[in-house]
């Protein structure tokens, strides 16, 4: 146990359960703030959410390395605990779950958790293993915490959809929500990928919001022509000086399938593509007219 910025630092996952054991003997509900470290606005919007909508915050930092697909960037993913923490303690957390490898993977580690349906697309189709391990690391940081609720920011759509799937299907006991992109002043989602740009990259990178507004609002129209729409988006994602573009995609909110015109229901427009070293992703609602 140790404390760093004014908050409790605590490794071991006895220790947190018997923190959040005395919490909920008070009364008190818990709220779970999962993190990489890296720690920025996006982070710190659902630190406070957290905080709003429970009695103590507990955030955890843990650099999972079942969730990065082969060549990523796991051992230059940029780590600073004792930065991050006077972060998470100034937004309103009150505990700091730091566990390290051996604690949460311990050798002989055998276990994932695997969500079908949700993760065969999109940047599953992309990230081979990915969601797999984001499921496994989860599923046990909701274990190992025991909170009453955890927060998820809606940057990553079909990340929160996993989790909020994992969770009712595991009967996990925790409620699971997600909080609105924080965004720079020109659009751009915050990420902690956001400084692998150099400063022409930086430039270029609102383009991938921009494309996605214009096509949620194409899409959006009763006769829309959702691939031709999409074809567009691709085209002005690549003229920006984006390389490759895994996907641009609408898709259902909840079962992340395609849709079609018309949309009679809130769907989603999301993409992913890469710009220099950083593999930038972002999505927005598409709400029919009318509605």
């Amino acid at each position: 146990m140790s404390a760093s910025g004014n908050i409790e630092i605590v490794r071991a996952t006895g220790e947190v359960r018997r923190r959040v054991a005395g919490w909920h003997a008070e009364g008190l509900s818990v709220g779970l703030v999962p993190t990489m470290g890296a720690i920025h606005e996006g982070h710190l919007a659902l630190v406070r959410a957290a905080a709003a909508g429970s009695d103590r915050v507990v955030a955890s930092l843990f650099v999972n390395p079942k969730q990065f697909a082969p060549g990523e960037d796991y051992s230059a993913y940029p780590r600073d605990e004792g930065r991050d923490a006077g972060l998470i303690a100034d937004a309103g957390g009150d505990l700091l779950f730091a566990p390290s490898g051996e604690g949460v993977y311990p050798d002989g580690f055998s276990t994932s958790v695997a969500v079908q349906g949700l993760t065969e697309g999109l940047c599953g189709a992309f990230r081979p293993g990915h969601f797999e391990g984001v499921a496994t690391v989860v599923a046990k940081l909701f274990n190992m915490v025991r909170a009453d609720a955890a927060w998820f920011g809606e940057k990553d759509f079909q990340q929160l959809q996993v989790i909020r799937r994992l969770a009712r299907d595991l009967d996990l006991g925790v409620e699971v929500h997600g909080v609105p992109t924080v965004r720079e002043s020109d659009g751009l989602a915050l990420s902690s990928r956001n400084v692998y740009l150099s400063a022409a990259e930086r430039m270029a990178a609102p383009t991938l919001n921009r494309a996605l507004l214009a096509l949620a609002d194409r899409a959006a129209e009763p006769d829309a022509d959702i691939a031709r729409a999409i074809r567009e988006a691709e085209r002005t994602i690549a003229e920006a000086g984006f390389g490759t573009v895994d996907y641009v995609a609408v898709v259902d909110r909840e079962t992340l399938r395609p849709v079609e015109a018309p949309i009679t229901e809130e769907a989603r427009a999301l993409a992913a593509a890469w710009l220099g070293k950083a593999r930038l992703i972002d999505n927005v609602p598409v709400v029919p007219r009318g509605t």
